[in-house]
């Protein structure tokens, strides 16, 4: 029992070292990451390439496959180079395989020792975040060697062995129970190099060891799929097409087990080598052959995985991936695209506000509630998805960052509620009073009305961008929006004078409409304060001088 309880630790060990390798690769590397998997990918051989590469760098073909499901739920990437950067993971995992037989025992104490004091002394710099790599590499090694040594005792057991030698080289019952290997120990690397150690202690035959690796192949699929399952329909297609891949990669090696066996067995290599050996050869030829069909198989899974409509009625978060939440430079991008998007939505309402001013039918006031609604949903979503961002894992930049979005999008949630009351202002004034707008009334809102458009617009470009040419900009429009207001509210004024009727009507609601959209102005306005406190103050009090 001891010895059972021992090799499932050493196990939990090399997951547990695996995650800290990503989380501290992705802390580090992520926008880097970000940008190889994401761009520059629309070749084939490239996707293939940078496939392997990731892998190689973060240990972990389910990593990457996290990453690329990731990428392809929120749009920044297409199903066809998505699996090509998978077929080029399964390589990256095999090469990693053979690295890792190699005698490393004098290396792991090593990373342990050099990453615990990097660590401990810059946590919070990117030395310390290589350092927790470090450590993470020194556990893998560390819990390889475990494995061996834990597994070692248990092959010894007349029961363990009657069990192996019940396999007797049947390619799917072999798969079977290597794909069960690879879903248990959560690693189709834990999986191979123990399928490794037990052809070399002759507990299984060859034809066997080639069942157990093809089927911890496709266990890793299996758990990379249901990985996914919590993704978009875009996102699980990836890990689909994966393991779809493998599956047809067993049928394809079927009829060639004995021969490919035979040709195996008389090289002049040691039974572990030829094992590992087998999966470097096997991943490598059948990732290359199946490169050209990676369009053919994005169809494929289109049709078995389609969007679903979504019939809610309320709009929800694309882009807040809780995937990215260990890379907080990944969740910042993803809370910026969602926040952008509820600067759409706001974009949408003002549109519909000056329709209903100019007497739009019932159902644009309808719609411009439903898309508050929608305003509301987004933000609640993009508020709890930055909380849970680990703000001790962000630098001094990201965390100025994080206050940003935070505040654009409470100020857009503002904005909503601000559009939302003058639709029920201008509907109250028109249903129970029947009263309508001056031309000239209604032409000065629809004017003051496009410049608050054009505020918002520039003031998103300014949050998106950070440039302060444009923030000074801003504030120039601020200020003469500002002056056009006041301009208005005295023209509103000389009209009263003049007795004309549909002004003194209307006057109680132009006013509060007018001083609405001044407050709106100073919502979209506030993003060029936050680029402008970030650079020269002087630069700011300059532009700012007389500015409400």
């Amino acid at each position: 029992m001891l010895t059972l309880l021992n090799l499932l630790s050493a196990i939990a060990l090399l997951i547990w070292g695996t995650q800290i390798v990503r989380t501290g690769i992705l802390r580090v590397y992520g926008s880097h990451l970000r940008k190889v998997l994401s761009h520059n990918v629309s070749k084939r051989p490239m996707a293939f390439a940078a496939g392997i590469g990731v892998t190689a760098l973060v240990q972990s073909s389910n990593a990457t496959a996290l990453l690329v499901t990731s990428f392809v739920a929120q749009g920044l990437m297409t199903l066809t180079p998505a699996l090509a950067i998978m077929l080029g993971a399964d390589v990256g995992t095999a090469l990693m395989a053979r690295v890792l037989t190699f005698d490393l025992s004098w290396l792991s104490p090593l990373l342990i020792f050099l990453g615990v004091i990097f660590f401990l002394s810059r946590k919070q710099t990117r030395a310390g975040q290589l350092g927790r790599v470090a450590i993470g590499l020194g556990l893998m090694l560390l819990a390889l060697e475990l494995i061996v040594a834990a597994a070692t005792p248990i092959t010894q057991e007349q029961g363990i062995r009657v069990l192996f030698a019940s396999l007797t080289g049947d390619l799917l019952l072999d798969a079977l129970v290597g794909a069960l290997f690879a879903l248990i120990s959560y690693s189709s690397l834990a999986a191979v190099l123990l399928t490794a150690m037990l052809t070399g202690a002759g507990l299984i035959s060859l034809p066997v060891a080639i069942g157990l690796v093809i089927g911890a192949n496709i266990g890793s699929g299996v758990l990379a799929f249901l990985t996914s399952s919590l993704q978009t329909p875009a996102g699980r297609r990836v890990a689909l097409g994966s393991l779809l891949y493998k599956l047809i990669g067993l049928l394809l090696v079927m009829p060639f087990l004995d021969p490919l066996a035979n040709w195996l067995d008389s090289l002049d290599w040691r039974p572990e080598e030829v094992v590992i050996g087998f999966h470097v050869l096997y991943n490598s030829l059948r990732c290359v052959l199946m490169l050209p069909s990676v369009g053919l198989m994005a169809r494929f899974c289109n049709w078995l995985l389609p969007d679903r409509p979504d019939d809610s009625g309320i709009a929800r978060p694309r882009h807040l991936d809780p995937t990215a939440l260990a890379t907080p430079s990944l969740a910042l991008a993803n809370a910026v695209r969602e926040t952008l998007r509820i600067g759409d939505l706001i974009e949408t309402m003002l549109n519909h506000l000056l329709q209903v001013l100019q007497g739009g039918q019932t159902a644009l006031s309808k719609e411009l509630r439903r898309l508050d609604d929608d305003v509301d949903a987004l933000y609640s979503a993009v508020k709890l998805y930055l909380a849970q961002v680990p703000r001790e894992a962000l630098s001094e930049h990201d965390n100025r960052r994080w206050a940003e979005i935070i505040e654009l999008a409470v100020n857009l949630e503002q904005a909503g509620d601000i559009i939302e009351r003058m639709l029920g202002k201008v509907q109250d004034q028109k249903t129970a009073q029947r009263h309508s707008f001056s031309d000239s009334g209604l032409e000065e809102l629809a004017s003051l009305h496009g410049q608050l458009l054009a505020n918002l617009r520039l003031g998103l470009s300014v949050f998106l961008s950070g440039d302060k040419e444009s923030a000074k900009q801003l504030l120039r429009e601020k200020r003469r929006f500002r002056a056009q207001e006041r301009r208005l509210a005295h023209a509103h004024v000389g009209r009263l004078h003049q007795q004309v009727v549909q002004s003194i009507e209307t006057s109680g609601l132009h006013m509060e409409l007018i001083a609405d959209m001044k407050r709106l102005n100073s919502l979209f306005c506030s993003s060029a304060y936050v680029v402008l406190e970030s650079g020269e103050t002087g630069a700011l009090h300059h532009e700012d001088n007389g500015v409400e």
